[in-house]
């Protein structure tokens, strides 16, 4: 039985699947705690990508290279970039616990470098609202992504670079891409048991009321833009690890593949689909879009003959039918906002009951 799952989990198809989901679900429980829970339109939400996967991919090698003695400096994004990787993926690759300490370090960076975009974007957000605080951090978004494109000594430029495999310490080969989509699962989990937890203590219920109502929050003492910033550090934090965590996976960071399309847009859908506000309904939606985009990935050549456009674009087009479908019939999503109890109902009753007692 055992053999029939790995078998099933090696498919090329699951594996893309999976590591798909859990790396947007990450993403996409940022944004929705921002959002979701905060009311603040994020439409930069590759900002913080973005910034983790530089902080992944070029700060934390860099910062590897230097403590091994290796070039760390324009060189480890240049010509010998190749070089200097191949010499620090064989260290990591002999000694397990080194390269579990990459992991650690490199998602440590990209965290802080995501929790200080939030801090950054918090500026905004104190004077900005609505609309005019959703174009704002659309463009830091897009000026981030420039700037990783055009200037070079960052992280390579258009060429892009190389990152050293953190996960080497779970072997080479198949094995490495099954266990490293599971180790990324495992921090997708991890990730939202956090953030459900955020959203069911006074926290949680503050950044609710924000959102319901701004005035009656500042009535009851609730310090609006503290509230902000602090939600846009701990969103960017963790958008920030699942930029780093794509990179990782994949092994190489370019500018480029961090996109508003793919990781602002997309998020937007999942959260747009699965219910805004609802936890639960993330990882639906999540879930429902990877499997989608993933099969149209694996079954392009095959469509090619059904369809009278390129497969190609099948994906942008879903994108834009789920949100006006969503938007005219179901702009819940599939699993609507539920209220969250302060204490259990167990407990509510029993106060309950002893009120009514006189106690």
């Amino acid at each position: 039985m055992m053999e029939g799952i790995l078998e099933y989990l090696y498919n090329p198809l699951v594996l893309s699947i999976l590591v798909n989901m859990a790396v947007f679900l990450i993403v996409t429980l940022s944004l929705n705690l921002e959002t979701g829970f905060a009311g603040i339109p994020q439409f930069g939400r590759v900002l913080a990508v973005i910034a983790g996967a530089i902080g992944a991919g070029a700060i934390a090698g860099r910062m590897m290279a230097a403590m091994m003695g290796l070039p760390a400096g324009i060189e480890y994004v240049g010509d010998q970039n190749f070089v200097i990787v191949g010499e620090l993926n064989k260290a990591l690759e002999s000694n397990p616990l080194l390269s579990i300490g990459a992991l650690i370090l490199s998602l440590a960076v990209a965290a802080v470098m995501g929790g200080i975009m939030g801090y950054l974007a918090s500026y905004p957000a104190i004077r900005l609202k609505e609309a005019y605080l959703g174009i704002t951090l659309l463009a830091f978004g897009d000026a981030l992504q420039i700037v990783g494109m055009y200037y070079d000594p960052l992280a390579g430029g258009t060429a892009g670079i190389v990152v050293p495999d953190v996960f080497r310490f779970v072997g080479t080969g198949e094995i490495r891409f099954l266990s490293s989509t599971l180790i990324i699962l495992g921090i997708a989990i991890l990730v939202y048991l956090y953030v459900q937890s955020l959203a069911r203590s006074p926290f949680g219920r503050a950044l609710k009321a924000m959102r319901d109502n701004e005035l009656a929050a500042k009535v009851y003492g609730k310090d609006i833009v503290n509230l902000r910033a602090k939600t846009l550090i701990i969103g960017g934090a963790l958008a920030g690890m699942g930029g780093a965590l794509w990179t990782l996976y994949t092994g190489s960071f370019k500018a480029l593949t961090y996109n508003r399309l793919t990781w602002t847009f997309w998020p937007w859908a999942f959260m747009m689909l699965g219910g805004t506000g609802n936890n639960l309904g993330i990882v639906l939606g999540t879930l429902v879009f990877s499997t989608v985009r993933s099969l149209i990935y694996a079954y392009k050549t095959e469509l090619t003959a059904f369809i009278p456009i390129n497969p190609n674009w099948l994906e942008y087009l879903l994108i834009g039918v789920i949100i006006i479908a969503i938007a005219l019939f179901r702009p819940q999503g599939i699993l609507p906002e539920k209220p969250e109890l302060p204490l259990s109902r167990k407990k509510i009753e029993s106060i309950r009951a002893s009120l009514a007692k006189g106690d």
